[in-house]
């Protein structure tokens, strides 16, 4: 993702609040559950922040950008750059939870990222992921976001049973949006940072696609501008 997403990208914007709403309806036992949590790729701390407010829990940060983490807004959980690729030991089978959004469409190489995941999880911990949903999609705001691909459940499903993973509650999310992500992939944005294709412009605006993007029933399996799972890590 590029640095221009932390300039859009804060707490109050619809969609990272949906995004939380939609992990709270599928997740909320795996959260209150957790005694150890950490977030791949927690870039700025959006996710963590809301964590700590809703559940009073920490949730460790690892990611590569050292400017995501000077802006990190997270009060309670510790940070680290950090390669997860590296397997430090003291991180090998730590944690209980794994939070992985927005991460995995950035990644070539899938099956060694979800091995690398893995490595930190305990034998019976879950691993939360969202995900851009459906191919069709794909536009010149992903291409400038740095999506490699966007998921399908049943493309999503096989790539995390290769690698040891058992889904136990999946939904797309996002429906009442799917005109609006058509009318983003009918623009152009080569010549931009793809700043342009998050950005609400204003609070009114943020305010009425926070109102519809709540209209639809969860979980469901039909169509949506994202996709999120919970798994389990089998032994």
């Amino acid at each position: 993702m590029g640095d221009w997403w932390f300039d859009v990208a804060t707490g109050d914007h619809f969609w990272i609040r949906r995004r939380f709403d939609v992990m709270r309806r599928l997740a909320d036992s795996v959260l209150r559950n957790s005694k150890s949590a950490a977030e791949i790729g927690c870039g700025n701390g959006l996710l963590q922040r809301e964590v700590e407010d809703y559940y009073g829990i920490s949730v460790a940060g690892f990611d590569l950008n050292e400017l995501a983490l000077q802006k990190n807004v997270s009060r309670l959980s510790p940070l680290y750059c950090y390669d997860i690729h590296q397997r430090d030991p003291k991180f090998g089978a730590r944690f209980d939870l794994l939070l992985l959004f927005d991460v995995l469409e950035h990644i070539e190489a899938e099956n060694d990222f979800l091995q690398s995941a893995k490595f930190h999880l305990t034998d019976s911990g879950a691993l939360l992921v969202n995900v851009p949903a459906h191919q069709f999609f794909h536009s010149d705001y992903d291409r400038a976001a740095g999506h490699i691909r966007r998921y399908s459940m049943n493309r999503l499903r096989k790539v995390m049973e290769e690698n040891g993973f058992k889904i136990c509650a999946i939904t797309y999310w996002g429906l009442p949006l799917v005109p609006l992500l058509l009318a983003r992939k009918g623009i152009s944005m080569r010549r931009t940072d793809g700043k342009a294709g998050f950005d609400t412009r204003g609070s009114t605006i943020n305010s009425i696609l926070s109102s519809l993007a709540q209209c639809e029933p969860l979980p469901q399996k039909f169509l949506g501008t994202s996709l999120m799972a919970v798994l389990k890590k089998e032994s």
